[in-house]
């Protein structure tokens, strides 16, 4: 195989936009282990130290008038409480600590990924998955806990024409299983698949012929990215919540 030195003295251009996913350790070259401190982990505490910035450093000061930084938590904090209370309703604000804990753990991870060099650890399907799959295993926990057997009640709409009934209520279990991994399939995939046209983009970059061309490119995807980012955490976070809310009232 032709290394990227190789692709460049015969004219040709070599990279590869996947190696950015790679999970590597911070501290030598050996195997990765479940204790290992990798470029990931390394990076989700990045954003834990960020989030704790924000809300803990950054409002100990109670001030009426607000600094920026507190400013920008009450906006997220406010923003986010709304939006549970909404969707679930009185009943789902008792789990705002844990919706508001999800959208910030994502919202952190996928703008610090913009910043070059970094990791996106939501970009991350092992990541994704855990967060997706915790959503499901939490909020079915909670029917069950809250209505028993009842909460089956989701997969049976009443108001359906008899005959219909068992042919919906197997749509509805299958899309009740679906939910985690569309959660997960979703966040990891539009996080990585902006990465990777960023990387792509700045790999023709180092063409002279196309290079004015490609540094357009990077700026509008950068700036699309930025977008993306918000707008995944927000579609996470909402999911959630509609989730949540079938969990507290689950009769159609």
């Amino acid at each position: 195989m032709a290394t990227e030195t190789d692709a460049h003295s015969e004219g040709g251009l070599a990279f590869h936009p996947l190696d950015q996913f790679i999970v590597e350790p911070v501290f030598g070259d050996g195997a990765v282990s479940f204790y290992t401190v990798t470029n990931v982990t390394v990076w989700m505490g990045i954003a834990l130290l960020a989030i704790i910035g924000v809300f803990v450093m950054g409002s100990r000061g109670r001030a009426i008038v607000p600094t920026r930084v507190q400013s920008i938590g009450e906006l997220i904090y406010g923003f986010v409480y709304k939006m549970v209370e909404d969707v679930t309703g009185k009943d789902g604000v008792k789990y705002f600590p844990y919706i508001i804990t999800l959208f910030l753990f994502v919202l952190f991870s996928n703008y610090l990924a913009l910043i070059p060099m970094s990791y996106s650890p939501t970009s991350m399907i092992a990541v994704t998955a855990i967060l997706g799959f915790g959503v499901f295993t939490a909020i079915t926990i909670l029917g069950f806990v809250k209505h028993g057997a009842s909460f089956l009640g989701l997969f049976w709409m009443a108001d359906a024409p008899l005959f219909l009934r068992p042919i919906i209520a197997v749509i509805e279990v299958i899309s009740y299983f679906v939910r985690p991994v569309s959660l997960s399939i979703r966040l990891a995939g539009n996080i990585a698949a902006g990465h990777v046209v960023l990387k792509v983009f700045a790999g023709f970059a180092a063409l002279a012929v196309v290079s004015p061309f490609a540094i357009l490119g990077i700026v509008a995807i950068y700036g699309l990215e930025i977008l993306v980012c918000g707008i995944q955490a927000y579609v996470f976070t909402i999911l959630t919540c509609v989730y949540l809310k079938d969990a507290l009232h689950p009769a159609h």
